[in-house]
């Protein structure tokens, strides 16, 4: 009877487990915070290369429109990222999102590598947001 008992015991243990670990793992691309979504694009551009690595970013979104692009740690040259970061990742502020799906922005010009990974970022994060927006 011992015995029965605490299979029942673990099982049920087993499928609170479980059920945890299903509510937990949500999307961990997409979160939504006071009305603006933000997409992290570091694991949908893990193939995208700047000049040393990729370049992740954060896109915020309220209203299907764009309200910042926020870069994410990676291994760009500083002085060249610093210079993308200052002159590149601004341009789709206030942007909708259909139109930056589809927008041809002008890098930084000494750091292309590093401006057409922000750009491919972005639009990667703007299509996802796009599919999965609730």
């Amino acid at each position: 009877m011992k015995k029965g008992m605490f299979a029942i015991i673990g099982a049920v243990l087993a499928i609170i487990a479980i059920v945890f670990i299903c509510a937990t793992t949500g999307d961990k691309v997409m979160t939504k915070e006071k009305g603006v979504y933000i997409v992290n694009t570091t694991t949908l551009t893990e193939d995208v290369i700047g000049y040393n690595g990729t370049t992740p970013l954060k896109v915020y979104i309220k209203d299907d429109k764009i309200q910042k692009v926020e870069a994410l740690p990676n291994e760009e040259t500083p002085r060249f990222f610093e210079m993308v970061k200052s002159g590149l990742l601004n341009k789709w502020n206030g942007m909708t999102v259909a139109k930056a799906a589809t927008a041809e922005v002008d890098g930084v010009t000494g750091a292309t590598y590093s401006s057409n990974a922000v750009k491919a970022n972005v639009k990667a994060g703007v299509k996802y947001y796009q599919k999965h927006k609730k």
